[in-house]
């Protein structure tokens, strides 16, 4: 069975999703959720699913302390799901292309530091775009250019806000993060 970890700040939707996704299928095991954030709501959705949880500072996570975690848990994959910091090269050179990033808005558009979440969905609504998307793609050790390696886009002349921008992008995420994933470790 492959493996996979995931790393999420916040209210953690796209790693349940991915994570029930997994126990569905039972072809892959989400061993563990990584988190920089003691109050994130991921923490609770994980142990809701029986997947354990780790709480980190940024000085565990640049000093290698995670990283030794994580060369425990022997992912096959590690899981970007809505993880707001930059990600240490340290990590990156031990799991080159093993480690993935979802942005919500179609790359290279709306993309670097300080883009994400409603930040991008208001840049999108400021600028008029006719249509937004998602974005799957390798980290490496710039924000948001790794590899492409799968965009999907939707219509959003009809939004009023960024919330309703954000609504859209949260269908589009939970239906293609999942999918994206097991394409990824059928290789």
């Amino acid at each position: 069975m492959k493996k996979i970890i995931l790393f999420a700040s916040g209210s953690g939707t796209n790693a349940e999703k991915i994570i029930k996704h997994c126990q569905e299928k039972n072809l892959i095991e989400v061993v563990r959720v990584y988190t920089n954030n003691p109050t994130a709501k991921v923490i609770e959705r994980a142990n809701n699913l029986n997947v354990p949880s780790v709480v980190f500072s940024r000085t565990e996570l640049n000093e290698g302390q995670i990283l030794d975690k994580i060369i425990q848990d022997a992912p096959d994959l590690i899981v970007l799901a809505g993880f707001l910091w930059k990600f240490p090269e340290s990590i990156i050179k031990v799991f080159p292309n093993k480690i993935i990033n979802i942005h919500p808005a179609l790359l290279p558009k709306y993309g670097g530091k300080g883009m994400y979440g409603m930040h991008v969905h208001q840049a999108v609504l400021e600028n008029k775009e006719k249509e937004t998307g998602i974005t799957i793609h390798y980290v490496n050790e710039n924000y948001d250019e790794g590899a492409i390696i799968f965009q999907e886009s939707v219509g959003i002349e009809d939004c009023k806000s960024a919330e309703e921008i954000a609504e859209k992008i949260h269908i589009l995420e939970h239906h293609y993060f999942p999918e994206t994933i097991d394409r990824l470790l059928e290789n």
